[in-house]
């Protein structure tokens, strides 16, 4: 049989657009009020990309800063794998895009769609590229423009989502650290829980799906709450354990950043202390595919997290999906 190689993160990058959209101003064209939107979900802002920017923009920056980060060119990236859900278009694909803005002229390029799931799914692929020794380095990114699908006349659903971009370079690491598990799942009977329905080949772009705002995100608030609740503390849990660790051993827990309420369910079933779980969906909001690695960047970058560590990342989403891993942080 031949060799496999331990797969790990080596790096990080994210990028979030400068506009800010607070819960107040969300006040002026929405029936809500900021306290209604913290005490359901935590969320105090979100930020918004212009309406020039796209996803691949915000993926490019991400990218780059990763490049930095690892101290690596983009000649020495492999593959680039983007996840998202609102690609700059359906073809070519986004990542293929980002191959072309940053110059990774040795890449293949793929996006990868999962919802929420997204990013974690992404890396689990890589680390297989990895672990056969076929790449050395691969690029994942979590990407998303949420706002562009955004009804902004629906109270439920805008108040919950923004847009940003994290990138993490995931190759060879030393044994006895990176990925210890990897967990994904789906549940496709719980597709009309999330969806946006129209403009693919099912209902493709016309005048009545525009009239029926079917190009917009659409969600059964309450049934996915209850999902993620149970599935992200289960699944966070399953991690740990099949990584064989205990849950005094978890040294820091990055979830997707969808729900507070959510967060501290799976916060809870870790047993885990508060300050060991990082949260940024007060500042955020729900960036999709792009929530857990901007989060996993800027708790590396404030030194939150150091090697030898065991992180734990977990996240859902629609299709539906899940996916968990844990790793001992190898840089």
């Amino acid at each position: 049989m031949a060799k496999l190689f331990h797969g790990g993160i080596i790096a990080t990058g994210s990028y979030v657009p400068e506009k800010v959209i607070t819960n107040h101003d969300l006040e002026k064209i929405v029936d809500t009020s900021d306290e209604w939107i913290v005490t359901r979900t935590g969320i105090r802002e979100r930020r918004i990309a212009d309406k020039d920017t796209a996803t691949s923009d915000l993926a490019t920056i991400a990218a780059q800063r990763a490049l930095e980060s690892a101290r690596l060119t983009a000649q020495d990236i492999d593959m680039i794998i983007v996840a998202t859900v609102t690609p700059d278009m359906h073809f070519p694909s986004t990542a293929c895009l980002v191959q072309k803005n940053i110059g990774a002229v040795n890449a293949s390029a793929f996006d990868l769609e999962a919802a929420c799931s997204g990013f974690l799914y992404g890396i689990v692929v890589a680390n297989q590229f990895i672990a056969t020794g076929l790449c050395r380095n691969v690029m994942v990114i979590g990407a998303e423009c949420l706002s562009k699908f955004v009804n902004w006349k629906d109270r439920n659903t805008c108040v919950l989502f923004g847009d940003g971009a994290g990138a993490v370079i995931v190759s060879r690491v030393e044994e006895g650290y990176g990925f210890l598990s990897q967990i994904l799942g789906a549940d496709g009977t719980g597709a009309s829980l999330l969806m946006l329905e129209a403009g693919g080949s099912r209902r493709p772009a016309s005048f009545e799906t525009v009239e029926k705002q079917l190009h917009y995100i659409h969600m059964e608030g309450s049934e996915v709450f209850k999902f993620a609740v149970r599935i992200m503390a289960s699944m966070a849990e399953e991690a740990v354990k099949r990584a064989g660790l205990t849950k005094e051993e978890v040294d820091f827990l990055i979830p997707h950043q969808a729900n507070i309420r959510i967060i501290e369910a799976a916060r809870k079933r870790l047993e885990l202390h508060e300050d060991k779980v990082y949260v940024n969906l007060d500042r955020y909001g729900n960036m999709s595919a792009a929530s857990i690695p901007v989060a996993l960047d800027e708790a590396v970058r404030s030194g939150l997290i150091k090697k030898g560590d065991n992180i734990v990342m977990v996240g859902f989403g629609g299709g539906l999906t899940w996916a968990a891993c844990a790793m001992r942080w190898a840089v």
